[in-house]
């Protein structure tokens, strides 16, 4: 169960979302908007994200992009160790990871094209694509306007944390674990009014200051 959110962290965060709700909506937006064809390099960008700098990646990603690695493979890890002066942590790792799922791809478009709910779909993503835990499962369905989903990661424990939603940082992250945070931030998402995908996107940017991916 849930702790009670103070009324100052409340009312502080409506009139944040209030501030930037126009930015937000836009951005889920632009989510929806992605087109099939890019959606393979969406999932890129989720399966180099875990430990890495979210802005590395996004540019790896559209580099990957540019040189059309879902049509012609290439050995991807010196682009993911050095690229536009940063790199990509764990840069063999993911690298065999880009590949594997490279291989997968026809199967994932079918799946993608089912009428599984979001989360049963994340689940299977989450059990069948190598470096997809359940935080890239949900990222990735997000970028692509699948939203009913939570992004479990540093910026909501963090905020969760500092609300007293939850009793301190997790030492590490379960399915069960995951599946009891996400509830508890439908909770917050349903005390402040705030739909789960835009309330997500704000603590985003309250952390960075930015809407990134």
């Amino acid at each position: 169960m849930t702790m009670p959110i103070s009324k100052t962290d409340t009312d502080t965060l409506r009139i944040e979302y209030r501030e930037h709700r126009d930015a937000i909506r836009l951005r889920l937006d632009e989510f929806r908007a992605v087109p099939p064809e890019r959606y393979f390099y969406e999932l890129c960008y989720c399966l180099l994200t875990p430990q890495s700098s979210a802005r590395q990646c996004f540019l790896v990603a559209k580099e990957l992009e540019r040189r059309r690695f879902l049509i012609k493979a290439f050995d991807a890890v010196p682009l993911l160790r050095s690229f536009n002066d940063g790199y990509v942590r764990f840069h063999n790792t993911k690298a065999r990871r880009l590949h594997a799922a490279r291989e997968q791809w026809n199967d994932i478009m079918q799946l993608l094209a089912t009428e599984q709910h979001d989360r049963a779909l994340r689940d299977t993503l989450a059990e069948n694509v190598n470096g997809l835990g359940y935080k890239e499962a949900s990222h990735f369905l997000r970028n692509i306007g699948r939203t009913d989903v939570c992004i479990v990661d540093r910026h909501i424990i963090r905020n969760l944390v500092r609300f007293e939603l939850l009793p301190e940082w997790p030492t590490s992250i379960s399915r069960k674990r995951y599946l009891e945070i996400e509830s508890i931030f439908e909770d917050l998402s349903r005390t402040l009014s705030i739909p789960l995908d835009e309330l997500d996107l704000l603590l985003w940017r309250r952390e960075t200051g930015i809407l990134l991916k």
